[in-house]
């Protein structure tokens, strides 16, 4: 089998870059090691920044999220339970976010793949890659015997833990990382949300955020330790340390319901440097993990692909590596910009084991500014909604 470019990993980074680049007349071949029903299945972020919503609509893939998502022009933050709301539409000149589970995006994109004569190869066990220091690089996989897929070119959008980043030989890479000494203990509840706009609680007992998927589903959070399992958090104690943490006001609207999804998410930050070693490239969770305070992790795997797509279609078109060689700066560039602005979120809204009084009250004297000061709202309002998406040719 042959392909111009052969794509690790079918998840949002995989398959919006099979798609942009399908359009722009280019082959490629996706490698899953799952099924449809798992990657589509899995429970994952909820925000899209109006960079990725604007993508997508020039994909044509924006009907059923227009129909179905829910256009947010600010969200709230609770400190102790006192709420206050950042106008983000209003400080950005217009810039929205929209509320379109993962799930669906995924479901859009594979929908629009048979269509499109996109080809994809799911459950691919022991996916292997090779010579990527050549000119002739290759993938190998079992699936119905050993199969064998030659390519120019091969894209890494198989996760933290996939085999793209792992392949590459000792000292390739430099790591930067910080793990987060606490993680989030999520459930979907089908009730009603408590707002309609998320609130991000600072509690003393620790950050809270109130969520949703649409308006009769909703997401919620709570902050835990790292060791905690599922076990240990019964729905009706859930509830009872959200409404505390989110504080009266919002804790007034809350519909309790039983859980039907319940699961514990550690934190960290974590980037890669180079996303690029010979043939090979890296885009999206293989290269960079970023805490979910933010809502920046699918949104960064959208801005990473972009790059890579428009350095591809230049190659292929005029013969202009000057895209390839330069992906990398250019992805990382935006990729620092995410990481600091969801540590920084984190840091103010969490509550970390051993904090002094001293950072407690540096907490509180951060929200009060970003409280009182309209040059602070929209900075924050700025990096929620997202930084500028370098334009796909599409």
């Amino acid at each position: 089998m042959k392909t111009k470019v052969a794509i690790i990993g079918a998840g949002p980074a995989g398959m919006i870059l099979a798609h942009l680049l399908k359009l722009a007349g280019i082959e490629t071949t996706v490698l899953e090691r799952r099924d449809r029903a798992y990657v589509e299945g899995r429970v994952r972020a909820g925000i899209l920044e109006q960079g990725t919503v604007q993508l997508l609509d020039r994909m044509g893939l924006g009907e059923r999220m227009r129909s179905r998502g829910l256009v947010h022009g600010g969200t709230k933050l609770a400190i102790d339970g006192d709420i206050f709301r950042i106008d983000m539409q209003a400080l950005t000149g217009g810039a929205t976010v929209m509320v379109y589970g993962q799930q669906e995006v995924m479901h859009d994109l594979f929908e629009a793949a048979g269509p499109r004569g996109l080809n994809l190869v799911f459950d691919a066990a022991d996916v292997t890659i090779h010579d990527i220091d050549t000119d002739a690089p290759f993938v190998t996989w079992t699936k119905n015997g050993e199969q064998r897929l030659e390519c120019d070119f091969i894209v890494g959008c198989d996760g933290f833990h996939g085999v793209s980043r792992a392949c590459l030989p000792e000292g390739a890479l430099s790591i930067f990382e910080r793990v987060y000494p606490f993680g989030w203990l999520g459930i979907l509840a089908d009730v009603p949300p408590a707002d309609h706009e998320l609130i991000y609680a600072n509690h003393e007992r620790g950050f809270a955020l109130a969520s949703m998927r649409s308006p009769t589903r909703s997401r919620y959070y709570v902050q835990c330790g790292a060791d905690e399992h599922i076990d240990q958090w019964p729905d009706e104690k859930f509830w009872d340390e959200l409404c505390l943490r989110l504080g009266a006001e919002a804790a007034a609207h809350v519909t309790r319901g039983p859980s039907f999804e319940k699961s514990i998410a550690p934190l960290r930050s974590f980037v890669a440097e180079p996303l690029r070693h010979g043939r090979l490239f890296l885009a999206g969770d293989s290269a960079h993990i970023v805490p979910p305070t933010g809502a920046k992790g699918m949104n960064l795997a959208v801005a990473d692909v972009v790059v890579l797509a428009e350095a591809l279609q230049n190659f292929y078109a005029m013969g202009d590596e000057a895209g390839l060689q330069t992906y990398s700066a250019r992805a990382l560039a935006r990729v620092w910009k995410a990481e600091r602005f969801s540590w920084w979120f984190t840091s103010i809204t969490h509550r970390f084991p051993g904090m002094s009084g001293f950072d407690r009250r540096m907490q509180q004297a951060e929200l009060a500014y970003i409280r009182g000061s309209q040059v602070a709202q929209a900075s924050l309002a700025e990096n929620y909604v997202g930084l500028p998406l370098e334009r796909a040719h599409v």
